[in-house]
């Protein structure tokens, strides 16, 4: 019976982790040893020390190893990420089959349910009393938590906005001084109206929504068209999809996207890099995209607007999510793994990852702290999180749910071969279903 359940557990993660799709990335491994003590605590990174993030790590774990009081020390092992979605995960699920997992390991949001329920990570609650939570993003707190308890600390947040060409705009007519704002935001129909404008005077689609992406960027960007219109992957459990997903609420937010494509305002085979060049005027994107513009899109004039709103609801909702810290179940060393925990997620190194990999940051006091310091765009994105925000759901089979979404949004653009999205929805929600049965038995 042990060795089924261990089978399960290693099934159930590899999916998991084979999976998930990062939206941040990370170069080539190296590791970094702290002082040896019986207090050092070892914690797996899933990026290079060459990278901006593992820069980032560096300066947390040595202020942590100088700082904390108690004599504890940390060993950061960078181990990154292949494209495959190997590399990390490959170490990670190999250390899970022979037990011998680090006292600290990060993790992709999404799958804190799959690791909590598989009891590879424990729960933080006991912990949390000189952690501020109050002044954590709402998003972080949720994207943490599983079945009641808090099991994974966010260590930085990621947003998706509309980018635009302000030129472009300017060309087809539209006054700027108009534009939606986060206090009064754009409904699906002047969004369309917008994109109308905008065709009619380029002769091309007006938006690439990144519908060609095979992966989690389908899931992370368009949930949040089901989330305003008042409807929902799954259930509050994250244990019904069928008569969530397939709900007419949520079939309404896929009707807005096979839409878009209908009414040739977007398509499914855009142009690579088709805003950056000037061939869309706009562009559904994340903050990571600022990076790119800034480096090698210098020219382009852009800002970046709001996500439009169900007209029904017209409430905002925006995605978040990212990496987080958790504690291996199996470390004998639980109150210097807090410690990390809660020191690499205070306020200050909230402030020296979010500067230093240009992400968001997890807590309000941080952004309240860095925001002279920060571009006009990645301060809108910030401010549009702390609004609108919404973790994606917390459900054991993520992964199988969210392989399910993607492929019911690229049906839903399809919609010559697929012209009832209900029936599209209704298909995915018994795919949906199916597998967080098996997940719980």
């Amino acid at each position: 019976m042990k060795s089924q359940t261990l089978k399960k557990t290693i099934g159930l993660l590899a999916v998991a982790l084979l999976a998930s799709t990062a939206l941040i990335g990370c170069g080539k491994s190296a590791s970094k040893s702290s002082q040896g003590n019986d207090k050092a605590v070892t914690f797996w990174v899933n990026c290079s020390d060459e990278t901006p993030e593992g820069k980032a790590w560096d300066k947390i774990g040595d202020k942590f190893n100088a700082e904390n009081g108690k004599g504890y020390q940390v060993k950061i092992e960078y181990i990154p990420r292949s494209g495959s979605g190997g590399g990390y995960e490959d170490k990670v699920n190999a250390a899970i089959t022979t037990n011998t997992l680090p006292d600290i390991i990060s993790l992709d949001g999404p799958n804190t349910a799959a690791y909590a329920s598989s009891k590879v990570i424990a729960p933080l609650d006991d912990y949390l009393a000189d952690a501020n939570m109050d002044d954590v993003l709402d998003s972080i707190k949720q994207q943490g938590t599983y079945d009641g308890k808090f099991y994974a600390f966010g260590f930085s947040e990621s947003g998706v906005g509309v980018y635009y060409n302000k030129k472009m705009f300017q060309e087809a007519g539209i006054d700027l001084t108009t534009l939606p704002t986060l206090e009064k935001p754009w409904t699906w129909t002047e969004f369309q109206e917008i994109c109308a404008t905008i065709k009619d005077k380029f002769k091309s689609p007006a938006i690439d929504i990144q519908l060609a992406n095979a992966d989690e960027m389908l899931t992370y960007a368009y949930t949040p068209f089901i989330w305003s219109n008042g409807g929902d992957v799954v259930d509050e459990t994250g244990t019904k999809a069928e008569g969530y997903f397939n709900a007419k609420k949520s079939v309404e937010g896929l009707q807005f996207i096979q839409d878009l494509v209908k009414n040739g305002y977007t398509t499914n085979t855009p142009v690579k890099k088709g805003f950056e060049t000037g061939k869309y005027a706009m562009l559904l994107s994340g903050s990571w995209t600022m990076a790119d513009l800034s480096a090698n899109y210098k020219d382009i004039d852009y800002g970046i607007l709001p996500y439009p709103v169900s007209d029904t609801t017209k409430k905002l909702v925006s995605p978040t999510g990212s990496w987080e810290l958790a504690m291996s179940q199996t470390t004998k060393k639980k109150d210097a793994a807090a410690a990390f925990i809660l020191y690499a997620t205070n306020t200050e190194s909230s402030k020296i990852m979010s500067l230093g990999n240009q992400v968001l940051p997890i807590r309000k006091s941080t952004a309240e702290l860095i925001k002279n310091d920060i571009p006009e765009g990645m301060k809108f994105l910030m401010e549009q999180n702390q609004m609108s925000g919404h973790a994606r759901p917390v459900v054991v089979a993520y992964p199988q749910v969210s392989r399910a979404f993607q492929q019911a949004a690229a049906d839903a653009g399809y919609f010559k071969e697929n012209p009832d999205v209900q029936k599209v929805a209704d298909a995915r929600a018994v795919e949906m279903q199916a597998a967080i049965d098996k997940a719980k038995k």
